[in-house]
């Protein structure tokens, strides 16, 4: 296995890879001598501009490891009981590849090649070949239960698949030991139903073996694909099979396995014919597997498509947005291509397109920055009638398809209610929350419609969805809604009324489907009146209008929303709960809350930290509430609150010595003598102040 495995070639011969790089016969050579500097001298292969930087890093990870690239055989084995318990963990992985490597096994063999599945931990499961592929194989510790990782195998195709879970190609000297220096090898992953990666597909072929131009160049074209479209293949069978588990008709199985894919890989020739596609790809194209070939893929493309040139042209692209023609429907897809050449690396011989529904993607994209609705009105906590009036008012708008608008103070909850009525409407749809007032204005049209690549200075090469995109079958929340600039009042009404988009610097409208709720603390129609809002967009966004009582007016909720909020904090911090005071239930209903239910939450959180333990008591709520309403009385005294504190926020000296009176009694359980030492006062005063203030003990 140790001849060069190009020496009967052209010298020019050129051999295609898994990210496109090419190896020349000369690049062969340098690899070699790059690998033989590294092991040797210790030179960095990242440095070398002929090295894939993925196999260069994987070099070095073996290297770490302790690989013997010397070695003549790879890897380790496992026991025969533990291989047993493995063949049975990975039974219906085997079940389900074992026909269709034995349906193509006819072609590899007569190519040369041998086909090989791992799990997921790279342990050989099963392999397929002519007896003089495998017998070479076997010399080596490619046995079943022989497991290979990158630990101890070094670099090769399949450990490289498992690292970066997509397809991989080596060849010769690109692997780490050299016995495999020889080998041609491609490896694709297999995922489970939940995108866990469950085994690897190996084609391998000793280029020892290969004395013709023709098959060198075929094989080396085409097995990238091959094995890709086989392991998609046995991917899909084991979606159906495991959905098969579950559902008790065909049918109800069938679409299950439907949804769970997520994306369609389709090859194509440079003139566009569709030459392979797996199931995922024709579902996207609504075309059956006997048709395929009768379609090319330039007709479900505009004419001026990118993908069109890049597939003629022999150019990557990457995550490239098109609108697919489907029987007179449009379909907006994310697309990626990837050329195949001849082994000239001259003549295009096709390209791979990889496909994903640019929804599918919108909601990947809405969940990883952090906009979801996680409350129902069933969690909005309140049984002040004010409150349940609300929320069965709320709950009859989020029945209608129309807009809504929430009014109300600012820390009332307006979001809350936005994701209630999401999540009674729209549930299974994204759910995109904007601030009008946080975001830049020079910023905010881009951010709101998106932009096409080059819009602008900085803007992304291939464009940026805007929030109105993202959130389509959903729902867009507005917040602070009277902060949005005047002149982009007029593209929202126009989206809204449209239902469609266009984006910064396009050229076409994208139809959306979304349900518009805003939110404000401001009084809009004060505003349309001194012309700092439009009159029409108002009255678009005010179909249903509903008003967030402030917490002033929510009456025993005050005291339910305390409590819950002090439970939850304590059970997160595993801080002892405490109890609320008499008294200070009586000074928190009584204060009027400016920051509503937010500052509540504030509250009880840093009275939680104060007390840590059995009562809460005045001197443990927040300054702002004892300064407001007990005119910071201590003890016998009195400190006036700061001049901007209006007098009618203030309560009497009289009042306040009740409070701390009665907080000092509490405190002490009626025990006069005590509260008269924590208040700094004799006996026979507290007596006096008791009797005069008709206190009960």
């Amino acid at each position: 296995m140790n001849s060069n495995p190009l020496e009967h070639l052209d010298p020019n011969t050129q051999t295609l890879c898994s990210d496109n790089a090419i190896i020349s016969m000369d690049n062969w050579e340098q690899i070699i001598a790059c690998k033989k500097r590294f092991l040797e001298n210790g030179e960095n292969p990242l440095t070398a501009p002929f090295m894939r930087r993925e196999v260069a890093e994987s070099w070095i990870r073996s290297h770490t490891a302790g690989v013997n690239p010397y070695s003549p055989k790879l890897g380790t084995n496992v026991t025969a009981s533990q291989l047993q318990s493995i063949l049975k963990k990975n039974q219906l992985l085997i079940e389900t590849a074992t026909p269709l490597i034995k349906a193509f096994i006819g072609l590899a063999i007569h190519s040369g090649y041998m086909l090989t599945l791992r799990d997921h931990q790279g342990v050989l499961l099963l392999q397929e070949g002519n007896s003089e592929e495998i017998t070479t194989f076997n010399i080596v510790n490619s046995v079943i239960g022989a497991v290979w990782p990158e630990e101890t195998a070094g670099t090769c195709a399949h450990t490289l698949c498992m690292r970066l879970k997509r397809p991989v190609q080596l060849l010769g000297p690109e692997n780490y030991a050299f016995v495999l220096q020889d080998n041609l090898s491609s490896s694709a992953p297999i995922f489970d139903a939940a995108n866990q990666l469950i085994g690897i597909l190996v084609l391998a072929h000793d280029l020892g073996q290969c004395s013709a131009k023709h098959t060198f160049n075929k094989l080396q074209t085409h097995s990238l694909g091959w094995v890709t479209s086989m392991a998609l293949a046995i991917q899909q069978q084991m979606r159906l099979k495991q959905a098969n588990q579950h559902l008790s008709v065909a049918k109800n199985t069938l679409e299950a396995a439907i949804s769970f894919i997520d994306e369609g890989v389709i090859m194509v020739d440079p003139l566009g014919n569709i030459i392979h596609s797996n199931q995922e790809g024709l579902t996207m194209l609504q075309i059956s597997a006997k048709q395929a070939n009768n379609y090319n893929i330039f007709d479900f493309l505009n004419p001026d498509s990118l993908i069109i040139r890049s597939v003629r042209n022999g150019t990557t692209l990457n995550y490239i947005e098109e609108t697919l023609s489907i029987h007179e429907n449009e379909q907006t897809c994310i697309i990626s291509t990837r050329p195949v050449f001849f082994q000239t690396n001259i003549e295009v011989a096709g390209a791979v397109l990889r496909l994903n529904h640019v929804d599918k993607i919108n909601a990947l994209v809405a969940r990883r920055t952090g906009n979801s609705a996680t409350y129902c009105f069933e969690d909005i906590i309140g049984n002040n009638e004010v409150t349940r009036k609300t929320k069965l008012m709320c709950q009859r708008f989020a029945s209608s398809p129309e807009n809504i608008l929430l009014i109300g103070e600012s820390g009332t909850g307006k979001e809350l209610f936005a994701q209630a009525i999401h999540n009674f409407s729209r549930p299974n749809g994204p759910f995109i929350a904007i601030n009008c007032a946080a975001m830049p204005r020079n910023l905010i049209e881009s951010e709101l419609f998106g932009y096409e690549g080059g819009s602008f200075t900085g803007s992304e090469r291939g464009g940026r969805p805007g929030k109105i995109e993202l959130a389509s079958g959903g729902t867009l929340f507005l917040d602070e809604i009277g902060d949005m600039p005047f002149e982009i009042q007029a593209v929202l009404l126009r989206v809204l009324e449209d239902k469609k988009v266009m984006r910064v610097g396009g050229k076409r409208y994208q139809p959306v489907d979304f349900r518009l709720v805003a939110a404000t603390n401001k009084d809009l129609y004060k505003m349309v009146e001194e012309k700092t809002f439009r009159e029409d967009l108002y009255f678009r966004l005010s179909v249903l209008k509903l008003q967030i009582p402030p917490l002033r007016e929510r009456g025993d909720d005050i005291l339910l929303l305390a409590r819950y909020f002090i439970q939850t904090y304590c059970r997160r911090t595993k801080l002892p709960l405490p109890q609320i005071s008499e008294l200070v239930c009586e000074l928190i209903s009584k204060y009027s809350w400016p920051g509503n239910v937010r500052q509540l939450e504030n509250a009880m959180i840093y009275a939680a930290n104060m007390a840590q333990g059995n009562y809460i008591y005045p001197e443990h709520l927040p300054e702002e509430i004892l300064r407001n309403k007990l005119a910071s009385a201590t003890q016998s005294q009195v400190n006036f609150p700061p001049p901007d504190v209006h007098m009618e926020e203030m309560v009497s000296l009289q009042d306040a010595e009740i409070l701390f009176i009665k907080s000092a009694l509490s405190r002490v359980n009626n025990n006069v003598v005590q509260a008269a030492h924590l208040l700094k006062v004799s006996k026979s005063t507290l007596y006096r102040k008791i009797k005069e203030y008709k206190i009960e003990i």
